[in-house]
């Protein structure tokens, strides 16, 4: 497992990087929700379609959430952009059971410092039309060890409208621990969570088809 190695200045210094590829690379940002956690820390969970994601749970956290996060990554990825290490990625590699067990370990202890941890249960990038999102049960691993901090589930769909460039549509749904779950086995948990996060993700495509942006606001237009 590699582990993290934030540098902060590195970390504050990557938006200036960031913000202007972001306004290079998309039309719009459409967020609706993208508010602070109720609780410091908490673990985000998100689909996964894209390289994109990880940059942008970093804009959002530099912009509105301000949390210290810790994002776990696949190994190979992690390897070849290297630099994430700095911003707070830290690897798994699914193929060795050890290794997993090591990446979630280091995640819990993240979690009991304060870290915010960041975690994408499909456990790779697939289409985002692909149902089911075949989630892993390392979240429930984690919310088992640690009960009390909040799980936040965000929704990222990628659409062309009008504009040459894409936009990417943002939904953070509400928080839920560990207790708020109606099942009690692990691999029941797992299905409820992902159940869940498939239906905030089709909620999100609805309102992009129908491009319905009345409760959306564009954070880059936000940032400008």
């Amino acid at each position: 497992m590699i582990p993290a190695k934030k540098i902060y200045l590195f970390d504050k210094g990557f938006e200036l990087y960031l913000n202007p590829l972001l306004r290079r690379s998309f039309s719009g940002l459409l967020g609706r929700g993208i508010q602070k956690p109720p609780s410091n820390p908490v673990i985000f969970i998100a689909n996964h379609s894209s390289w994109w994601d990880g940059l942008l749970f970093f804009f959002l956290n530099r912009t509105v959430w301000k949390h210290d996060i810790h994002m776990m990554m696949d190994e190979k990825g992690l390897v070849q952009y290297s630099f994430f290490r700095f911003l707070g990625a830290f690897s798994i590699n699914r193929a060795k059971p050890k290794d997993i067990l090591a990446s979630l370990q280091y995640a819990e202890k993240l979690l009991n410092s304060g870290k915010t941890v960041v975690l994408f249960p499909q456990g790779d990038e697939f289409h985002q039309e692909k149902r089911p999102l075949g989630f892993s049960a390392g979240i429930t691993y984690l919310m088992e060890r640690c009960p009390d901090i909040p799980v936040v589930p965000l929704s990222f769909y990628y659409s062309f409208r009008h504009a040459q460039k894409p936009e990417v549509w943002m939904l953070q749904g509400p928080a839920f621990r560990l207790a708020d779950l109606s099942s009690t086995s692990r691999k029941n948990q797992t299905v409820e969570i992902e159940q869940l996060s498939t239906q905030q993700l089709d909620e999100l495509k609805h309102f992009a088809v129908a491009e319905d942006t009345a409760a959306f606001v564009d954070l880059l237009k936000r940032r400008k």
